[in-house]
């Protein structure tokens, strides 16, 4: 094989760049003080009223759906 059939990066040196250029973005540092916002909107009243309600649309169409035969 000739020297100018060969590409320029081998195919090693291109997946050892795409190891490390994954590593670098998996890596990227969130703002603590975004996180904190987002993850604090509820007051504690809010945090532990009851969510589920039996009688919901939503509920009843799940267990409508989803009833075996007998």
């Amino acid at each position: 094989m000739k020297a100018k059939d060969q590409p320029a990066v081998g195919r090693r040196a291109f997946l050892r760049g795409l190891g490390f250029g994954a590593v670098a973005a998996g890596t990227t540092v969130v703002s603590p003080l975004t996180t904190e916002a987002l993850a604090d909107t509820e007051n504690n009243d809010e945090k532990r009223k009851a969510r589920y309600q039996a009688s919901s649309a939503g509920v009843q169409n799940y267990y409508r759906v989803n009833r075996y035969p007998r």
